[in-house]
């Protein structure tokens, strides 16, 4: 197969690129969502796709050779080494772990699900505001058929392994360099879990969860800004010791008009040359509605003006941001201005004279000590 393909990512793709591919496939084709004929088969070539392409031994073998490696690291044959392929296995390993995790060192109680991210887009008025935004994510949560317990209802119940006698261990011995060992290893027969499910349930093939789509209120706090994270607790994966948190990841949506700078807001104002030079108004686009601000007469390209109170809430402090306004001169276009318009222009330019002024050292430095307030 062409992995690759399958995935729909290009041979040059890393890591991450493959990561992302994968899990959006992995939730459009999982059996608990996807009924369409197919939709079970391709879920698990994708799968078997991921687990080669996320494996670098694997990878490099596949590029080299086409084909997957077999267990004895020759071309072609069973790229899983002879151990079976589960692609439910691969999906919980990536969107959350196995049910009851590890059991090494003796039992230390139910695990709890893990924890789930996602990324959720904010406005500069919710990020203001505080406001609660929803957002859509995918977790397995328990199995509302079997409600969890694995076995299909009226069927045999689970028995206790054999193997390691519900103990969900087994001892093992291990050379080290202060001689013979013995450890703790997961049982290979039950998979660590105690117990073998004779008659697994038919909706979630004897795993105790589903995966569920669902929708998620999260509380901003005001002021909010790109790159913070917010948990949400329970409402990561379930688990048999309790659910996992979820952790949103902020991102800003662009505004059209506004910029920001920490708790300030920045605005630029592109006035005609006569406005800027005789003074007139300007409609400033606030979060809370158009303000009309006065042009001072000779108001020069770069001059800011401030909007004292109209920014940002300051993140856990107290006050308020700005919203500054610069000032910058729109100069026409070629075949914007009329012939009389050309005219006046020039007599004006021949009164004044033409020669370049350069800008004050540290002109720009100066705008953004400014905004800032220093």
């Amino acid at each position: 197969m062409d992995y690759y393909g399958l995935l729909g990512v290009a041979k040059t793709a890393d890591a991450d690129e493959i990561k992302s591919a994968y899990r959006k496939l992995a939730l459009k084709f999982h059996p608990d969502r996807n009924k369409e004929p197919g939709a079970a088969e391709q879920f698990s070539k994708i799968n078997e796709a991921y687990a080669v392409l996320s494996d670098p031994e694997k990878r490099a073998h596949f590029d080299r050779f086409g084909s997957a490696p077999s267990a004895s690291g020759m071309p072609g044959g069973d790229p899983f080494g002879g151990q079976g392929f589960d692609p439910m296995d691969i999906f919980e390993q990536l969107f959350g772990g196995g049910m009851f995790g590890s059991r090494g060192g003796g039992r230390r109680g139910p695990a709890r699900g893990d924890d789930l991210e996602t990324e959720l887009r904010v406005t500069l008025e919710q990020a203001r505001e505080g406001a609660e935004v929803q957002v859509d994510i995918d977790r397995l949560t328990t199995c509302e058929h079997c409600h969890g317990n694995r076995s299909e209802p009226g069927g045999k119940p689970p028995k206790t392994c054999a193997t390691c006698s519900g103990a969900g261990v087994v001892n093992a011995q291990a050379r080290t360099i202060f001689g013979n060992v013995m450890t703790q290893q997961p049982c290979p027969t039950c998979r660590g879990e105690g117990v073998l499910i004779e008659d697994p349930c038919t909706v979630c093939r004897g795993r105790g969860r589903t995966l569920k789509s669902e929708q998620v209120t999260v509380k901003l706090p005001r002021g909010i800004d790109e790159g913070y994270r917010i948990r949400v607790s329970g409402m990561g994966n379930e688990g048999p010791g309790g659910s996992g948190d979820l952790y949103a990841h902020i991102e800003m949506e662009p505004h059209p008009d506004l910029r920001r700078e920490a708790e300030h807001l920045v605005y630029v104002a592109r006035l005609p040359y006569p406005r800027m030079v005789l003074g007139g108004q300007v409609s400033v686009p606030t979060l809370d509605g158009p303000h009309d601000l006065e042009v001072k007469a000779g108001t020069q390209h770069g001059e800011m003006s401030r909007l004292r109170g109209q920014g940002m809430p300051r993140l856990q402090a107290s006050g308020t941001g700005d919203l500054v306004v610069v000032f910058e001169v729109d100069v026409p276009k070629p075949g914007q201005l009329s012939a009389e318009a050309k005219t006046s222009l020039s007599e004006y330019a021949g009164h004044i004279g033409d020669e370049v002024h350069e800008h004050r050292e540290g002109f720009f430095e100066k705008i953004g000590k400014a905004i800032r307030g220093e």
